[in-house]
């Protein structure tokens, strides 16, 4: 099936985090036609709207659901790994926490060869996206994402921020600010107690003019490339056979796990491992789907003889804390994230009221890969969480943070009881970690940007080797940022418009 609307200067795969702004950005600064391919559907369910019921999300037509093949190292499990496939990607499923990361995250890209990655020169690109509803100098007023920092969080919350400062750990005002560590009220893409994703904020409002086509129910398989140039993709949309036809190129914003998968499955990749697969190679691009990241959490699980209840229009997720695993590290490894809830795995058990700090670690060592089965086959993800010792000796250190906290004379007055791993843990503490590490939801660095022979992309996110291809999503991050993954993503969009329409 081909007609005009399936013809465009630019064709973007993945209407969420990334393609919604990408879109935008090309639509005001071009005059260029705009295609945006998104295989989910529309994000108008009630579910989505309210940050409270994210969980409800997960396994439902909105979530990938993909999972991890069987990690060796966190006791042989298959994680799931929630992705949107829905208008407005994993931003219409995640917790809606914006983090800008630490500044040094981006002096490391621009050190490891990407000019106009540092701090000094992404940061103005903040301000941009930005709109917080209280002004300060360091921070954007006046852009197009809102951001909630000014909210009253649920009682259990500001006992935990107590709690945190009663084991030591300061009070920060704003994490986003000059400063990442201490204990603070996340910050927040809510207006109104609605979610707001980059495709409510950018996409739909530019969708009246006639030069954007968004195409929902459009699963896009593979890239057409000739002679050594991206000239569109192949796919289903609402169950017909389709080819999508780029004049410019093809931008590729379908998130770490997805972008890498259509890349290999269109043959562009490691050339004897897609010859193995039966796909004919296009490409020898050797680094993609490799240097897969995430963040990582283990729950820490408290029962509470009071009362606990939520505030309506806030994530039961309200506040976070960034710090250290050991002293002399320059930047924070650790990230805790408190919820207003026990999250119980299926095996534990225990009563409907508690809360959970969970233990994160932000700066991991170990490092997987992703591969696909076949040109037509499933997507292997693999992660090898906690492959490095060294991730499950800080996540240890994060784990006993939390317990310290939880036991905090604050937290004490709600009668907290630990439930899980429980205080007897000791020597087995690892052996816990392993059996209930988690995703935090945030892969990343699967189409490296760089500038050395393991890249996929270079400092302006142009495929290496193809041209009219460019990646601008969280797959490109050379390494992970430290904290939530979404802000950085909007931020890599950003940057990528700013490269293709100055």
């Amino acid at each position: 099936m081909t007609d005009d609307d399936l013809h465009a200067d630019y064709v973007i795969v993945g209407a969420g985090t990334a393609g919604a702004v990408l879109a935008r950005r090309l639509i005001e600064r071009t005059e260029a036609t705009v295609l945006v391919l998104e295989a989910g559907g529309s994000d108008r369910d009630p579910v989505i709207r309210d940050p409270a019921r994210m969980h409800e999300l997960w396994h439902t037509a909105a979530d990938w659901d993909y999972y991890t093949v069987p990690q060796p190292h966190a006791a042989g499990r298959c994680l799931h790994m929630p992705r949107g496939r829905v208008l407005g990607g994993s931003h219409s499923l995640n917790a809606t926490i914006y983090v800008r990361g630490n500044p040094a995250d981006y002096d490391e890209w621009a050190a490891l060869g990407n000019p106009g990655w540092s701090w000094q020169e992404v940061e103005p690109v903040f301000r941009r996206i930005e709109r917080y509803d209280r002004p300060a100098a360091h921070r954007g007023d006046s852009g197009i994402l809102p951001v909630l920092s000014v909210f009253e969080p649920d009682p259990i919350q500001r006992a935990i921020m107590a709690a945190a400062e009663q084991t030591g750990i300061p009070v920060n005002p704003d994490y986003n600010g000059p400063t990442q560590e201490g204990i603070s009220t996340v910050q927040l893409t809510i207006h109104d107690g609605e979610r707001v994703t980059t495709a409510d904020a950018y996409l739909t409002p530019a969708l009246d003019n006639p030069r954007l086509t968004l195409r929902t129910d459009a699963l896009v398989h593979r890239l057409v490339v000739r002679d050594g140039r991206a000239t569109g993709v192949t796919g289903v949309l609402a169950g017909q056979s389709f080819t999508a036809v780029a004049d410019e190129a093809v931008l590729l914003t379908a998130g770490a796990i997805d972008s890498a998968a259509l890349l290999l499955r269109s043959g562009i990749g490691p050339a004897e491992e897609l010859r193995a697969s039966g796909i004919a190679p296009v490409l020898n691009l050797p680094g993609v789907g490799r240097d897969l990241t995430d963040h990582w959490l283990v729950p820490v699980i408290f029962a509470a003889e009071r009362n606990i209840v939520h505030t309506p229009g806030l994530p039961p997720a309200q506040t976070h804390l960034f710090w250290h695993s050991e002293s002399g590290l320059a930047v924070p490894d650790l990230q805790p994230l408190h919820f207003s809830s026990p999250l119980y795995e299926p095996w534990m058990s225990g009563p409907a009221n508690g809360f959970s700090l969970m233990a994160g670690l932000v700066r991991p060592s170990s490092v997987g890969t992703l591969t696909v089965a076949g040109p037509d086959g499933p997507t292997g993800i693999d992660p090898n969480v906690l492959a490095e010792p060294r991730d499950v000796r800080r996540l240890a250190a994060a784990v006993r943070l939390c317990q310290e906290i939880g036991a905090a004379p604050a937290l004490r007055k709600w009668g907290a009881v630990q439930r899980y791993p429980g205080p007897g843990v000791g020597e087995n503490l690892s052996g816990y970690i392993r059996r209930t590490v988690l995703t935090y939801h945030h892969a990343a660095g699967t189409c490296r940007m760089g500038t050395d022979p393991g890249a996929v992309v270079d400092p302006e996110l142009r495929v290496r080797g193809i041209d009219g291809l460019r990646v601008a999503d969280a797959s490109i991050m050379p390494r992970i940022t430290t904290g939530n993954t979404n802000a950085p993503t909007i931020l890599i969009a950003e940057r990528a418009a700013d490269l293709i329409a100055p």
